[in-house]
C-alpha cells in the first residue's frame, strides 16, 4: 500500500522520535516500503550569518546527519533507510521532499499547540493541509 514513506524528525521534540521510528518500521516492514528519514535544519538569516563563525551551518548539517543515522540504527530501522538533511523552512522542505520522492505517506509528529500555532499554524498542520499524499500525525 505505501511504497515510499517519508518520516521527518525534529530533534527539538526528541520524545516524539521513538513513536515515529516505531510506526515507520512497522509500516515499512509490512509493505516492503522505501523509508526516508528527514531532518530540516533552520536556515540562518544573512544578518545572523555575518556574526557567527564560517562553516557553522555546515557543521550543524553534518551533526544532524550523524545524529539521524545513529537514531535510525539505535531504533532498528532497516539498513536501507535513507537519511536526508535539508536546510530551510521545515514544512516547505518536508512537502518538497515528499513531492520529489513521490511519497505515499508522511509520518509526522505533532505537539500540543501553543498560541503561536493557532495564529501561524504548526509544521504538522501545514503538512497535513498541503501534502499530496497520506499523512499520519502522531500525538
Amino acid at each position: 500500500m505505501f511504497k515510499k514513506i517519508l518520516a521527518p524528525v525534529d530533534f527539538a521534540h526528541a520524545e516524539k522520535s521513538k513513536a515515529i521510528f516505531d510506526h515507520a518500521k512497522v509500516l515499512a516492514d509490512a509493505n516492503g516500503s522505501e523509508l526516508t528519514l528527514l531532518n530540516v535544519v533552520l536556515e540562518i538569516p544573512p544578518y545572523v550569518a555575518l556574526e557567527i563563525p564560517k562553516g557553522t551551518q555546515d557543521k550543524t548539517m553534518t551533526q544532524a546527519e550523524f545524529t539521524l543515522s545513529r537514531l535510525a540504527k539505535e531504533n532498528g530501522l532497516p539498513s536501507t533507510t535513507k537519511i536526508e538533511i535539508r536546510e530551510g523552512n521545515a514544512s516547505n522542505e518536508i512537502l518538497q521532499m515528499a513531492e520529489e520522492m513521490e511519497a505515499d505517506l508522511i509520518i509526522i509528529a505533532s505537539h500540543q499547540p501553543g498560541l503561536a500555532d493557532y495564529l501561524l499554524g504548526s509544521v504538522a498542520g501545514k503538512v497535513v493541509r498541503h501534502a499530496h499524499c497520506a499523512v499520519l500525525v502522531l500525538r
